[in-house]
């Protein structure tokens, strides 16, 4: 995404919706397509934005969101779907979404992550994870070795995740904000 500045007033380019993207939005939307009926009812719609974006709706955006629906159609059929969820994701600031996980992780609000919260926050994803998989985590995300993971630690290891390995499903990212959505 690239924010452009023309004097006083700053326009953001909405970046494009890779494969990967689309084919979890039509997953969502089939999930929770209640009764197979080609749309989603307004309960259907709530359900596959807490599944996208990890919070609930409120019932403002709601409305909004059923009233950008199909004119002939009761719901949000598939397409019409994927067409609002894709502005949705397009929008948003992965700078400020990594920014609010690693504030929601730092819960003793120090700037930084120790090795006990690298633990506990792995131990709420991922419980059954061996600690020797935590600790080789650590290491690797720690990259001055000086026993703290900063902003920029987390940032860096973030973007490297999102770029390699969560191209294809997303899980990373998706399993970090659940996490941040307990902490809060």
């Amino acid at each position: 995404m690239q924010i452009f500045t023309t004097g006083r007033r700053s326009f953001r380019s909405e970046r494009e919706i890779n494969n990967a993207e689309r084919n979890k939005m039509e997953l969502v939307f089939h999930q929770c397509d209640m009764g197979k009926k080609g749309y989603l009812s307004r309960e259907d719609l709530k359900i596959a934005v807490v599944m996208l974006f990890g919070y609930k709706p409120s019932k403002s955006e709601t409305n909004i969101l059923m009233e950008n629906g199909a004119a002939d159609c009761p719901g949000i059929p598939l397409e019409r779907f994927v067409s609002l969820m894709g502005r949705k994701m397009s929008a948003e600031d992965p700078y400020e979404k990594t920014r609010q996980i690693f504030s929601a992780f730092d819960v003793h609000c120090r700037g930084f992550l120790k090795l006990d919260d690298f633990k506990s926050i792995f131990k709420r994803v991922t419980p059954r994870l061996p600690e020797r998989t935590v600790l080789e985590a650590f290491r690797y995300a720690d990259q001055d070795s000086d026993g703290h993971i900063s902003f920029k630690d987390f940032e860096n290891v973030i973007s490297y995740g999102l770029a390699n390995i969560c191209s294809s499903t997303g899980a990373q990212n998706k399993s970090l904000e659940a996490a941040s959505v307990k902490n809060t």
